[in-house]
């Protein structure tokens, strides 16, 4: 009965449940929120109620998180940036694929346009297809030697009880050439919020990795945004093209390998080519060629 009954109250419950999690401080997120104390005591024992878990520990008036907690932070967050980008028109479906179309007031935006498959094979970079005939051929196992031709190029995560974890950055990966050599070494066992690109971008990658996770197959993606550039630059445009591939580690569990080709060949619904093209020419990575070309049909 509580879980019909509290449908309508969902969404304040989770901005109650995220918001505590944030602070951990009852009063300052009582605060945040604009609410009372006995309204976000009584979101959280409903959502652990509906749950049947403990999501808080309080020791001398102070909140803790438990394990449950925890593993049900990053969904929370998660249900609550799509419910305000469905709200405000920011994210829908395109005949049938994922289009974000996000912007706020300090000049970040984040434009997304799912791409079928198909279009792989029509794609001016070799780079992208040699990535899913790897894949194709590796039947998913990240360390078989399928991969060699592109694993320079790869950023891999795994999927933890925190959420998302870097484990691998190729060293001519996009992440490793746009952030520089430090970045690429410091980005090893990183929490994705905690990358360079910062909680705003990790909200946007849930969506497309829990969607692989779940189908342990491939999504392509278009993609411009603005991301600080090197150590210590600041937000600049960028334009890339994105291959999402389900695989396995050795221990069988879920790897997550992304390819990324920053490209001013991009379709994304709304945005004008004059926009895609703010991100400077030189960084164009579609001429890039896999050290191995796989498949003797590949002619181009």
């Amino acid at each position: 009965m509580a879980e019909l009954k509290n449908h309508p109250l969902l969404f304040e419950m989770l901005r109650s449940f995220t918001t505590l999690a944030a602070t951990l401080n009852l009063s300052r997120a009582v605060e945040q929120l604009g609410s009372t104390r006995q309204t976000v005591r009584r979101h959280i024992s409903t959502l652990e109620e509906i749950k049947n878990e403990r999501l808080f520990i309080v020791d001398d008036r102070q909140y803790h998180l438990t394990e449950a907690g925890r593993h049900a932070l990053q969904e929370a967050q998660d249900l609550q940036e799509r419910g305000l980008a469905w709200l405000n028109n920011e994210a829908g479906h395109m005949d049938g694929l994922y289009h974000i179309a996000k912007s706020e007031k300090n000049d970040w935006y984040f434009h997304l346009q799912q791409h079928s498959l198909e279009k792989l094979w029509a794609d001016q970079s070799k780079l992208l297809r040699a990535g899913i005939q790897a894949w194709a051929a590796a039947c998913g196992e990240i360390t078989h030697d399928a991969f060699a031709p592109v694993r320079d190029y790869l950023m891999v995560f795994r999927r933890a009880s925190v959420g998302w974890v870097c484990s691998g950055v190729g060293s001519k990966s996009s992440y490793a050439s746009w952030y520089g050599q430090r970045w690429e070494y410091s980005a090893i066992g990183r929490e994705v919020p905690l990358l360079p690109g910062g909680q705003s971008h990790a909200a946007q990658l849930h969506q497309p990795f829990e969607e692989v996770r779940a189908s342990g197959g491939v999504r392509f993606d278009h993609i411009h945004t603005r991301m600080d550039r090197g150590e210590n630059g600041g937000p600049e445009p960028i334009s890339f093209k994105r291959l999402l591939m389900g695989c396995r580690y050795p221990d069988g569990s879920f790897a997550l390998a992304s390819l990324v080709v920053r490209s001013h060949g991009l379709t994304i619904h709304g945005v004008s080519q004059s926009h895609i093209e703010r991100m400077p020419s030189d960084l164009i990575m579609d001429h890039l060629t896999p050290d191995v070309i796989l498949g003797a049909g590949d002619s181009t």
